[in-house]
C-alpha cells in the first residue's frame, strides 16, 4: 500500500498538473483551438508535446522491465527516428502546413478520393483507439497494485480524468500540460537513476554496476546480425524503424496535431528535428535505468515473481506447497548468487584473477538455479490458473519503486508515470476526436457549424474513451506493454506510410490504384503477423513498400481523375 505522503504529493502533483493545463487553455471556444490549438503554440512546447505524445506511462513503466529483461537492445527500435525526422520534416510537414489541415487524412481526399481518405481515417481509427487502451491500462495498473482496486475500475476513473482535460481545454490544454508534464518526467526519472545508483552494495559504482550487468548480457545495445525474425538489431532498427517512426510521427494524427498546431512550418520542423536529436539518448537511459534495477535486485532479495496478485493467488491455490517449493529454490539461489558476486566485484578491485574466475563460475552456476526456480513457479501459477498472465515485465520496475524509494520520491515517481499516461492519453483522445469529426461527421454533413462541431468533438472523446476503457481490461494478456503497443501500430503503420508515400511520389496513380494497394499491402502485414516468424518492425517497411509498389503497377489503369500537382486543402 502507498504511504500518507506519497498519496499526497501524487495527488497534489496531478492536480496541480491538471488545474495548470486547464487553465492555459480556458479560452478554447471554437473548432480550430479545439483541435489545432488555434495554430498559435511556440515550437519548445511542441517539440515537447510530440516527445510526450510518444513517452506514455507504457514507457516509463515498462521500459525499465524491458531494461531489466532483455537490457539495452531494445533501443535498436529507434535507430530510424532521427533520418524519419529529417525526411518528414522535407516532404509532409511543408503540405500539411501549406493546406491548413485540420487532420492528416484531409489531404488525400484532395490527392485522391474519399474513399482513399476514409480508408486511411478508419485504419488510423481501429489503430490508435486499441493502442489508447494499451496507454490507460498501464497507469491503472500502477493504481491497482498500490490500492488493491479492480483494474476495470481503475481504468475507468483514469478515462474520466483525460476526457476532464480534453473535453474542457482541446488541443490547448493537451499541448500546454506536456511541456510542464514531460520536464518533470524526465528530473523525476533522472532523480531515480541516482538514487537506484546509491542503493547498489556498498563501495559500488555505476563502473562496477555495468561490469555485473555486461556480465548477463544486459549492455548488448547494437547487434549487427541481419535476421528478419529477431525483434531487435541494428538492420530491424535502421529499416523497418525507419518506416514505422515515418508513419507513426508523419501520418498517425495523435503526432500530427501536435506539429500542426505550431505557428508555422519552420517551428513545426524545429519542434520534429529536436525530437529526433533527443530521443534515441532518452530511450537509452530510461533502458539504462532498468538494467541498474537488474543490477540492484542480483544483489538483494527479489520476488520469484513480480505480479503480486499472481503470485498471492498461486500462494493460497491448492498448488500452494509446490509454490513455497519453487520460492524456498529461488531465495537459496538467489543468496548464493548475491554472494557470489560480491566476491567477484572483491577480487575483481584487488585483481585477484583466480579468485575473480572462481566467483563467477559459482554466480553462474547459481544463475542457472535460479532461472530454474523461476521456472518451477511459473509453472505452479500457470497449473494454478491456466488463464493467468505469467508475463511480469510491466512489474518490475513498480515493484522496485515501491520497496526501495524512499518516501515522498515515491509519490513522485508514480506522479510522473501518471503525467506520461496523461500527455499520450490526452493526445491520443483528441487526435481520435479529430479525426472522427473532421474525416466522418464533417464530411458525412452530419453537422456543420463551429458549435454543433465542437459538441460533436466532446461527444466523439467520450466514445473513444468508453472505447478504450473497453479494450484495456484485454491489455494484461498482451505481454510487455512497451513491446504491444509497438506491434499493434505496426499491423497498420506500413500501409497508412504508403497511401501517403504515393500521394506524394506516384503522380500518375490514381484513388481506385492506391485504394486497392492500400488493401494489398495490409493483407500482406496480416499475413505476415499470422503465418511467418518475421519481426514487427518489418511489416512497416512491407506494408509500406508493397503498397507503393502496386499503386505503382496500377496507376496505367487508374489514374487520378484530376491533376493531383496543385494539391488544395477540402472544402469547408
Amino acid at each position: 500500500m502507498i504511504r500518507t505522503l506519497d498519496a499526497v504529493v501524487l495527488v497534489t502533483a496531478l492536480a496541480a498538473l491538471g488545474i495548470w493545463g486547464f487553465l492555459k487553455a480556458r479560452a478554447t471556444r471554437d473548432l480550430a483551438g479545439f483541435l489545432v490549438a488555434g495554430r498559435a503554440v511556440p515550437w519548445p512546447v511542441v517539440a515537447f508535446s510530440v516527445m510526450a505524445t510518444q513517452a506514455s506511462a507504457v514507457t516509463f513503466m515498462a521500459t525499465p522491465g524491458q531494461g531489466y529483461v532483455g537490457g539495452l537492445s531494445f533501443v535498436q527500435f529507434y535507430f530510424g527516428l532521427p533520418v524519419a525526422m529529417v525526411v518528414l520534416c522535407a516532404t509532409l510537414v511543408p503540405v500539411f502546413q501549406r493546406l491548413r489541415v485540420h487532420t492528416a487524412y484531409e489531404f488525400l481526399e484532395t490527392r485522391f478520393d474519399a474513399k482513399t481518405r476514409t480508408l486511411a481515417a478508419g485504419l488510423f481509427l481501429v489503430q490508435r483507439g486499441l493502442s489508447a487502451g494499451i496507454t490507460l491500462y498501464a497507469p491503472a495498473l500502477v493504481l491497482s497494485v498500490i490500492l488493491g482496486w479492480d483494474i476495470g475500475f481503475t481504468c475507468a476513473l483514469l478515462g474520466a480524468l483525460v476526457v476532464l482535460t480534453i473535453v474542457l481545454g482541446g488541443s490547448k490544454a493537451v499541448a500546454q500540460a506536456h511541456a510542464l508534464q514531460f520536464s518533470i518526467i524526465m528530473a523525476t526519472l533522472a532523480l531515480t537513476f541516482v538514487l537506484v545508483l546509491r542503493g547498489l552494495p556498498q563501495g559500488m559504482g555505476l563502473r562496477d554496476a555495468l561490469v555485473v550487468a555486461g556480465a548477463s548480457g544486459r549492455l548488448a545495445a547494437v547487434d549487427p546480425t541481419f535476421d528478419p525474425a529477431s525483434r531487435y538489431n541494428l538492420w530491424a532498427g535502421l529499416l523497418g524503424g525507419f518506416f514505422l517512426q515515418l508513419s507513426y510521427f508523419g501520418t498517425d494524427q495523435s503526432q500530427v496535431g501536435r506539429f500542426l498546431a505550431a505557428r508555422s512550418t519552420r517551428e513545426s520542423k524545429l519542434g520534429l528535428l529536436f525530437n529526433g536529436l533527443v530521443k534515441v539518448p532518452m530511450q537509452f537511459f530510461i533502458l539504462l535505468l532498468g538494467v541498474l534495477v537488474f543490477v540492484a535486485y542480483r544483489f538483494e532479495p527479489a520476488p520469484v515473481f513480480f505480479n503480486p496478485a499472481v503470485a498471492a493467488q498461486a500462494a493460497s491455490g491448492p498448488h500452494a506447497a509446490d509454490w513455497r517449493a519453487a520460492e524456498h529454490a529461488w531465495d537459496a539461489s538467489r543468496a548464493d548468487l548475491a554472494r557470489a558476486l560480491r566476491e567477484e566485484t572483491a577480487a575483481r578491485r584487488v585483481g585477484d584473477a583466480a579468485a575473480e574466475r572462481e566467483a563467477h563460475a559459482v554466480a553462474l552456476a547459481a544463475d542457472v538455479a535460479s532461472e530454474a526456480a523461476r521456472k518451477r513457479a511459473v509453472a505452479t501459477i500457470q497449473a494454478t490458473d491456466p488463464n493467468a498472465n505469467t508475463n511480469d515485465t510491466n512489474y518490475i520496475f513498480l515493484r522496485y519503486v515501491l520497496s526501495h524509494l524512499p518516501v515522498g520520491v515515491v509519490g513522485l515517481v508514480l506522479a510522473a508515470i501518471f503525467a506520461a499516461a496523461m500527455n499520450t492519453s490526452m493526445s491520443e483522445l483528441n487526435a481520435l476526436a479529430s479525426t472522427t469529426v473532421v474525416d466522418v461527421v464533417e464530411r458525412l454533413k452530419w453537422a456543420s457549424g463551429e458549435r454543433a462541431l465542437l459538441t460533436w468533438s466532446r461527444l466523439a472523446t467520450l466514445f473513444w474513451v468508453v472505447f478504450a476503457v473497453a479494450f484495456a481490461q484485454f491489455a494484461a494478456r498482451l505481454g510487455s506493454l512497451v513491446e504491444a503497443v509497438n506491434i499493434l501500430g505496426s499491423l497498420f503503420y506500413g500501409t497508412i506510410l504508403g497511401i501517403f508515400l504515393t500521394a506524394l511520389f506516384v503522380k500518375r496513380a490514381g484513388g481506385n490504384a492506391v485504394f486497392i494497394a492500400a488493401l494489398v499491402g495490409e493483407a500482406a502485414v496480416i499475413a505476415c503477423w499470422k503465418l511467418t516468424p518475421l519481426s514487427f518492425l518489418w511489416w512497416n517497411l512491407i506494408g509500406c513498400v508493397l503498397t507503393v509498389a502496386v499503386a505503382a503497377a496500377l496507376a496505367p489503369a487508374f489514374p487520378p481523375t484530376s491533376s493531383p500537382s496543385t494539391p488544395r486543402a477540402a472544402s469547408r
